[in-house]
């Protein structure tokens, strides 16, 4: 059986504390690897790694780093094909989708290529007579990522290129799911001529990320995942006196108007809502019809769901993989089971889906509900994964007072042809991500992707200029030089400005 070890000191270390936990192929249902359980001991190794890389790292000048950041981005390059292959082994996505996590995850890379000039402070001559002013971002130290299994590869890309260009050093705790993948970045970091122990992958589950909750050596914590371990990482984090920025649940809304192309509608909703089996952050898990476009939506959704090609990520007319584990994969069905049971009206029923030669895999079809209500399990929680919810709005501040209603508030779209009907939608919604038209408004690397409510907890987004200034601390400095006359002692408030 193969074995998934950490990454520590630039080189792979096996793991020492005995624990171990399985690894799936999720299209076949077989075991394919056993990852190892990283001890309090072994993370403090990484952190001792990371502190002693991190005074040399910090003092290299921007442009050496970005210089590193190039060389990893023609690497990723390179190898983008193996990362997908290794995503589509433990992840389930499709060959296709996993190409194309790659390519946002290298995007955040092209924008950390660009770190000199976002480093750059501000400098102001003679704020005083004599005095100069100038501010510097200076980087953390040793930062950590924990990151989900839904992108094994995107995620990891969101934090720690802009946290090592930054001059930070990184320690990636990954998902359990799929921890290849993490291995790999490490290799290609150190082929780029990342000196050892700037960055360091600790494999593992609770007792790792609560010993990056508690250890003194680490400065600063990127979450992302489900909302209930959000909080808990946001609180133990800062309870601990580290920045922290936790990227929670979500459920994100697509408002369809009456004028709306139904068909591009429909389009948008068949790859925002079934794309990855519906396990993305930003995935629509329900479309908000309103006035008298649910009928039309509804007739012709259903065939097209219907229709999905449900089939193991390699296979390239597959449109949907399948999900990550079996435990996962019941709690959805479950969660359509529970549809049912209050009152929402099931279209098309993805339960019990098994494909010939796969009947151990984890599959289910893609679900379909109508008249879904506010107070639904279905409609309050997360489902994360291939259930779309249909519910009704008479008018479009009936469609904006639902989502702004809605515990989440990660990402929302809506779809119309009316210009000042987006234009108010886009000002009043309550939400971190709008899209018009844009069915999956990710930002690009330039930008910052994050939520509000209970999507995001902390005051930063994720990656571009957000994510500069929460790896970095803002300093001012203010100088004056003597010019032979002495001043004499000031008890006064200082007013350089005079």
């Amino acid at each position: 059986m193969r074995e998934i070890g950490h990454f520590i000191g630039g080189r792979a270390v096996a793991g020492t504390s005995g624990n171990f936990g399985e690894v799936f192929n999720p299209a076949t249902g077989e075991v394919s690897a056993r990852v190892a359980m990283a001890s309090a001991a072994e993370l403090d190794q990484a952190v001792a790694a990371a502190r002693a890389a991190w005074p040399a790292w910090a003092a290299m000048p921007p442009l050496r780093r970005a210089r590193v950041m190039f060389r990893f981005k023609e690497l990723l390059e390179r190898d983008r094909k193996k990362l997908a292959a290794a995503i589509t082994a433990e992840h389930g996505k499709t060959l296709a989708d996993a190409e194309g996590e790659v390519q946002r995850g290298l995007e955040v890379v092209e924008f950390a290529c660009g770190i000199p000039h976002l480093l750059k402070g501000e400098y102001t001559e003679a704020v005083g007579t004599g005095i100069e002013a100038w501010s510097v971002r200076q980087p953390l130290g040793v930062v950590a990522g924990i990151t989900p299994f839904n992108f094994p590869v995107m995620v990891p890309l969101w934090m720690l290129p802009v946290a090592l260009a930054c001059g930070n050093c990184f320690i990636l705790k990954p998902s359990e799911k799929d921890p290849s993948p993490s291995l790999m970045l490490g290799e290609l970091l150190k082929e780029a001529g990342l000196p050892d122990g700037v960055f360091n992958v600790v494999q593992g589950g609770r007792t790792a990320v609560e010993a990056i909750l508690e250890h003194p050596g680490i400065e600063a914590i990127s979450f992302v995942g489900s909302t209930p371990i959000a909080q808990t990482v946001y609180r133990g984090g800062t309870a601990h006196n580290k920045r922290v920025q936790a990227l929670g649940g979500a459920k994100n809304h697509l408002v369809v108007m009456p004028d709306a192309d139904m068909d591009d509608a429909v389009d948008a909703l068949m790859g925002a809502a079934y794309g990855s089996a519906g396990e993305r952050c930003m995935a629509v898990s329900v479309a908000v019809a309103v006035g008298n476009a649910g009928d039309r939506l509804i007739q012709k959704l259903e065939p097209r769901v219907r229709a999905l090609k449900v089939g193991p990520g390699t296979d390239p007319e597959a449109e949907m993989g399948p999900l990550v584990t079996r435990e996962h994969r019941d709690k959805v069905a479950g969660y359509v089971d529970q549809g049912v049971k209050e009152g929402a009206k099931l279209v098309v029923d993805g339960r019990g889906l098994s494909l010939q030669g796969y009947e151990n895999g984890f599959f289910i079809g893609g679900s379909l509900f109508d008249d879904v209500k506010p107070g639904m399990r279905i409609y309050n929680e997360e489902i994360f994964g291939p259930v779309l919810s249909v519910v009704r709005a008479p008018d479009l501040s009936g469609a904006v007072k639902l989502v702004n209603d809605h515990q989440f508030g990660n990402g929302v779209a809506i779809f119309t042809a009316d210009g000042g009907a987006a234009r108010d939608f886009a000002s009043g919604i309550k939400v971190g991500m709008v899209g018009v038209n844009v069915p999956i408004p990710v930002p690009m690397a330039f930008h910052s992707f994050g939520g509000w409510k209970q999507s995001l907890f902390g005051d930063h987004h994720i990656h571009g200029p957000e994510g500069v200034r929460f790896y970095t601390r803002y300093k001012a400095i203010t100088q004056r030089w003597p010019t032979g006359a002495r001043r004499g002692p000031e008890f006064t408030m200082p007013t350089l400005g005079r």
